[in-house]
């Protein structure tokens, strides 16, 4: 639940979608050793099964960027917990590519990554505005605060879901919702092990655990801040992007080129 004291964990309900793995499984065991009643969200429904059954919460598999997932989720969740204190919208997918990329690429990249995010908040923000609170996670990665290389519906769908987070925020923070951006570089899961290359030279470096993440987001719930950077460094980077533009593309650029000569 929200306060002035930040959000406290114990006994709140919670939803963690895409929690089967990476970094929602790591979201949901840290929450629930905190206390909180958890709900386990995954389109893998025998993974989601398996943690919440360690961690003593509740599963309810599906695709949360489906739009009747996203209402058997919800409705679910409200059912098995009361009310959802704090939902995390956490399911992602990264898809690599161009502009050449295909069609449905992209419009995957974007049903999951985006319009999983307007879906759960469709439901949930008329709920928490009668009650006065409400707490809202959205899983960005860096890659929407700054870009992705080789991998344009990812960075673009991310940049996104960071606009429809800062959105939400702007519209509902002075009646009682408070709404965070996760945005993490490489974390040490089997979504990094897709990032090729680009991975290889941008993210592997300074790559951490889920635990890690999940870490920084419980410190991160107690005073609301907006942005929740994992890796400190995110910051110093998205200075240099809004600052220095045009210096941010040429360096990103002469990456862009080390990777071709790969090629």
């Amino acid at each position: 639940m929200s306060g002035n004291g930040g959000f406290e964990l114990a006994g709140a309900g919670v939803v963690v979608t895409g929690a089967g793995h990476g970094i929602g499984e790591a979201l949901a065991r840290r929450f629930a050793a905190a206390g909180a009643r958890v709900v386990v969200n995954d389109l893998d429904a025998k993974a989601a099964e398996a943690v919440a059954e360690e961690i003593g919460a509740g599963a309810l598999p599906g695709d949360a960027a489906d739009p009747d997932g996203v209402e058997a989720l919800i409705t679910g969740a409200r059912a098995a917990l009361g009310e959802i204190d704090l939902y995390c919208a956490n399911a992602g997918t990264a898809v690599g590519g161009s502009e050449q990329a295909a069609d449905a690429d992209w419009e995957r990249s974007w049903q999951v990554n985006v319009m999983s995010h307007v879906r759960a908040s469709r439901m949930l923000t008329g709920p928490w505005l009668e009650r006065g609170r409400g707490h809202w996670i959205s899983t960005v990665s860096a890659a929407g605060l700054l870009t992705m290389l080789d991998a344009a519906p990812y960075a673009v769908t991310k940049h996104a879901a960071l606009a429809f987070a800062e959105w939400l925020a702007v519209t509902y923070q002075h009646r009682g919702i408070t709404v965070q951006a996760l945005c993490p570089q490489g974390v040490r899961t089997d979504m990094l092990g897709g990032t090729g290359a680009a991975g290889d030279l941008l993210l592997r470096p300074t790559a951490i655990e889920p635990s890690q993440v999940a870490e920084t987001v419980v410190e991160a719930l107690a005073d609301g801040r907006f942005l929740i950077l994992p890796h400190p460094e995110t910051a110093q980077m998205y200075q240099h992007r809004a600052t220095d533009t045009d210096r941010w593309l040429r360096g990103l650029g002469r990456v862009q080129q080390q990777l071709d000569a790969t090629r």
